[in-house]
């Protein structure tokens, strides 16, 4: 069958000659997110990028979705998609950019680069005190998909003890001493010199680490959150910060998002925030294993087989296999 695809991502023509030859005899509707109307989804098949929700809504013969993100919340809500419609996300595109955020990060914090920054633009030559390493220490990764995984893998790599943190699955893996469900967690924080969040927003990841388990975490420890902003108290994470009980937290993520200009969690000194820029296509690399994954999920969905990364409505989770 010859299906009518819509394309959003910002592709050159060796993406277009990618695509295209995963899709003999399809035809291809190319246009930039920003100017995508309803119109433009009515007679499509296959969208291969994030549109809008309602543009979603407006294309009843969809019969898939491949998304550019590896968080889909917009898309598993009722109706979004037509009946019997499958989505798929880009998990396995972020791995790269986002674990060597989080790797970059945590170093700047547990070397005070921020501190020393400071003490630079104030041109004062003096040690801003003692540091800490990430050999040695003790790595909490909630969250162990792609990102968490290849974060974990660098934690390992450069010494320390990493415990892994899923939903249900405790197979081992390799990066990890541990891995445990997310029934364990209360008994985990208190351990962690360094609790490092990758997950997704669901209705179970809201308000996970709260005012109580922010206090459960180890005295002088760091949190780094690159999932969602709303798995965290950003309240209780100000007085914990600013009370000293955590070292420090680096934050791609917020909630609210975007951060108002007046939220008390901007001046805080050990807070490190950036715009929720760890992902998307700030490394080159990123939008290219997107443009990969499209490719290849277009090759199997034309030929009937199993499409990689399909997504669990119920659970807004890539399914296992």
């Amino acid at each position: 069958m010859a299906y009518t695809i819509l394309v959003s991502l910002p592709v050159e023509q060796r993406h277009k000659d990618l695509l295209e030859a995963a899709a003999p005899g399809c035809t291809f509707r190319y246009k930039p997110l920003a100017e995508i109307t309803e119109a433009d989804a009515a007679d499509v098949q296959i969208i291969i990028g994030n549109v809008p929700a309602p543009v979603v809504k407006a294309a009843p013969g969809l019969k898939w979705m491949q998304t550019n993100s590896a968080g889909v919340e917009a898309y598993i809500q009722p109706g979004v998609l037509p009946q019997g419609a499958v989505l798929t996300n880009a998990t396995g595109a972020y791995g790269l950019a986002i674990s060597e955020y989080m790797t970059a990060v945590l170093l700047s914090m547990m070397k005070r680069l921020p501190t020393y920054r400071d003490a630079q633009h104030r041109h004062d030559w003096k040690s801003q005190g003692q540091v800490k390493s990430i050999y040695g220490s003790t790595i909490l990764v909630v969250g162990m998909g792609d990102i968490g995984g290849e974060f974990g893998a660098r934690m390992k790599a450069m010494g320390a003890t990493v415990i892994g943190v899923r939903r249900t699955d405790t197979r081992p893996v390799s990066y990890a001493d541990e891995v445990h469900t997310i029934a364990d967690l209360d008994m985990l924080l208190p351990r962690a010199d360094v609790v490092a969040l990758s997950l997704p927003g669901t209705a179970e990841t809201v308000g996970l680490i709260d005012k109580k388990r922010l206090a459960a975490m180890k005295p002088g420890s760091y949190l780094v959150n690159v999932g969602r902003g709303t798995c965290v108290d950003t309240d209780a994470l100000c007085e914990a910060l600013k009370s000293g009980h955590l070292a420090g937290a680096a934050l791609d993520v917020t909630d609210p998002e975007p951060l108002p200009p007046d939220h008390p969690l901007w001046d805080v000194e050990t807070a490190l925030i950036t715009p929720h820029v760890s992902g998307h296509y700030h490394l080159q690399e990123t939008f290219e294993r997107i443009v990969r994954i499209s490719a290849e999920n277009l090759r199997h969905f034309l030929a009937g087989e199993p499409l990689k990364n399909t997504v669990d409505f119920s659970t807004g989770y890539r399914k296992l296999v």
